[in-house]
């Protein structure tokens, strides 16, 4: 598999949560406080590889064969959903696992599982693995879609080699951004009015996010959106002043 780290660039992953609304597909962003690394953008919820994100057993539905093929590596694709759903339940509490059945937790449960486990994962003090086989959960690859691949360019202090994914939101499920992480509780937005606030220079974002919420400005539903993603179909071609801004090949 790849090494977690290369000199000075760490492989992680973000996901596009998205949702159906009355006014059209929203997907949800949070805005990074004002240290660290990329200070005040708002950006996906998504975080570093750690050296536990792996268990293909708890992936269910997705071989590593397949899910390495999707992103034109040897080995080890499923370390990313792996990844993704573990930080997408500490960043906003979400949980983007079932039972081995195909079932969602109940409200209560789940619940119970937010205020506790939640805590404990972003302590250290519980294993992501442990926690979702405690609980009989199964991470939902069937509703979590590899998206792309960006390499922070070289001028940047620290860099990530990040994978990109789209999720859909689970049914009777709230996000709750962790505060201790982000600058505020996050927001469900069309992807539309994202750019927009960009635009009005509102919002500070960096490529990899614009160019993605330009590909979901395409679709007017959650459906319409993981089927057209499966596809390829928001695939755009790969051009040098996009590689410049750290855009890779779909297979790279």
């Amino acid at each position: 598999m790849q090494p977690l780290q290369r000199g000075n660039i760490r492989l992680a992953a973000t996901v596009m949560l998205v949702r159906d609304s009355y006014e059209g597909l929203q997907v949800y962003m949070i805005k990074r406080p004002g240290r660290g690394d990329f200070p005040d953008l708002h950006v996906f919820p998504g975080g570093k590889l750690e050296e536990n994100d792996w268990n293909p057993d708890l992936c269910k539905g997705l071989s590593d064969e397949d899910a390495s093929g999707f992103m034109g590596i040897e080995s080890g694709g499923l370390r990313y959903w792996f990844c993704v759903a573990r930080e997408c339940f500490e960043e906003c509490g979400v949980l983007l696992a079932t039972t081995a059945d195909g079932q969602f937790l109940t409200s209560d449960k789940r619940l119970e599982l937010a205020s506790k486990g939640r805590q404990e994962l972003l302590a250290g003090t519980l294993d992501w693995a442990v926690f979702l086989e405690s609980n009989d959960l199964v991470i939902m690859t069937d509703r979590l879609v590899y998206f792309s691949h960006w390499i922070t360019p070289e001028a940047a202090p620290r860099r990530f080699d990040t994978r990109f994914f789209l999720a859909a939101m689970p049914e009777a499920q709230k996000a709750l951004a962790d505060t201790s992480e982000t600058a505020d509780d996050g927001q469900w937005i069309k992807p539309q009015s994202a750019l927009n606030l960009y635009k009005e220079k509102e919002w500070l974002m960096i490529d990899p996010t614009l160019r993605s919420l330009e590909a979901l400005v395409a679709f007017d539903s959650v459906e319409k959106a993981i089927s057209g993603v499966r596809a390829a179909e928001h695939v755009i071609p790969w051009t040098k002043d996009l590689g410049r801004q750290g855009m890779q090949p779909r297979y790279s």
